[in-house]
């Protein structure tokens, strides 16, 4: 392959999104930290098949009826990053959780070229 064959694909690249949401969740139900990780467990799992994002728990460890997710998705549409991160805080409220608070971002990766 030339030089110009991959400048110019290079080029044609588009440019990429990352979209991250923070939610910081009450389980007023929740009785110990076994049955929150459990919850947690699947509740990330779920998000990973069917959004296909990487979730973590990012803080309140010790806490058995609070945690704090962190949600991030990617894609070169912005529009489809923001119906990802729709569907994953209405997946979160859909299980039945109070939400404390929830933060977004998107950021814009440039593509090169």
């Amino acid at each position: 392959m030339s030089s110009n064959s991959t400048r110019r694909k290079k080029s044609n690249r588009a440019d990429g999104y990352v979209g991250i949401l923070a939610a910081d969740i009450h389980f007023p139900e929740n009785g110990s930290l076994k049955d929150k990780r459990q919850f947690l467990r699947s509740l990330k799992a779920r998000m990973a098949r069917q959004l296909g994002a990487s979730v973590a728990e990012t803080g309140y460890h010790d806490l058995w009826q609070r945690s704090r997710l962190v949600v991030s998705v990617c894609s070169p549409s912005f529009p489809e990053i923001n119906r990802a991160l729709d569907r994953a805080e209405r997946l979160i409220e859909s299980r039945g959780l109070d939400l404390a608070g929830v933060d977004r971002e998107i950021i814009k990766v440039p593509g090169s070229g």
